[in-house]
């Protein structure tokens, strides 16, 4: 069987330093986005060196691609499947501080679970992040992978959650632009699904598709410049399935519901907020681009 789960989940876990500078934290912002209008202040602080914040989206491509690198990874032991048969189904990021703009650290990979949805296998890679002065983020990369399921271990958690009801206190259009996913891919998404229509063409689409982890992050920072008075450092995790796919062109239209955090022991910060939010593209009658996403926040 090509994913030996019992084999994937005792693998000890991969150990690399991986290093970003600004640059690299300026070119992602611009890959979600970032720097329109250009002399915008609140714009700037994402575009500036010398005023720099950093969205915690950064953390999926920090270092030789981030979540993209470890997605190519997938030759651990105990798995051996084909990457065409791969979906990258969920996203979530935990952030222990502030990011800063330029770093070295050390990070650990590993396979945290393999659950079996019948049809098809989930792989959860959870990454662990830590420089010099303590950890910083953790991030957990759900993969779907079809025709590996049915050997009988846990399904597992559904990442689905109650619709949050009523109308949206913030909606937020961002215009994907035309050259959107070719200048996200700089910051080390390579897949020519988003770059080569030849290629689009035989993953059964008909013109290329932008990167979820764009999607992500151009929803991130919506709801950071929207919600959360443009601080970014107040983000303490961000969770999101992907649902569907938005082309480079159209419009995403983010709808934002702040709720007030559950009680401590539910898993999320105490005295925070949490911000629920949906993605859909326009164009197409708002078909889901991302659901079940959650935002926690100081």
């Amino acid at each position: 069987m090509p994913i030996d789960p019992a084999r994937a989940l005792a693998a000890a876990p991969r150990e690399t330093r991986i290093s970003w500078t600004r640059k690299d934290v300026l070119l992602y912002h611009l890959g979600i986005g970032a720097g329109r209008p250009a002399t915008d202040p609140a714009e700037l602080r994402y575009v500036l060196e010398d005023r720099l914040r950093v969205l915690p989206s950064f953390a999926t491509v920090a270092g030789d691609g981030g979540v993209a690198g470890e997605g190519a990874g997938l030759d651990a032991p105990g798995v051996d499947v084909d990457l065409a048969a791969v979906l990258h189904g969920a996203q979530r990021v935990d952030v222990h501080r502030p990011l800063p703009p330029a770093g070295e650290a050390a990070r650990t990979s590993r396979i945290a679970a393999v659950y079996d949805k019948g049809k098809a296998a989930v792989l959860v890679l959870r990454t662990e992040v830590a420089d010099g002065d303590g950890p910083l983020w953790t991030s957990d990369t759900q993969l779907y992978v079809r025709g590996e399921g049915g050997f009988g271990g846990e399904r597992g958690p559904s990442p689905r959650l109650p619709d949050p009801g009523g109308p949206p206190a913030y909606v937020a259009d961002r215009a994907v632009r035309e050259d959107q996913a070719l200048l996200y891919r700089l910051s080390g998404d390579w897949n020519p699904l988003h770059a080569d229509p030849e290629f689009a063409a035989l993953a059964g689409f008909d013109r290329p598709i932008l990167h979820g982890l764009c999607s992500y992050g151009m929803a991130l920072k919506a709801a950071v410049d929207t919600v959360l008075d443009g601080d970014p450092g107040r983000v303490r995790a961000y969770a999101t399935r992907f649902a569907g796919v938005v082309h480079p062109g159209e419009t995403l239209r983010i709808r934002m519901w702040p709720e007030q955090a559950e009680p401590a022991g539910s898993g999320e910060s105490a005295g925070g907020g949490r911000i629920r939010l949906t993605a859909g593209a326009v164009e197409r009658d708002e078909a889901p681009v991302l659901a079940d996403t959650v935002i926690e926040h100081d």
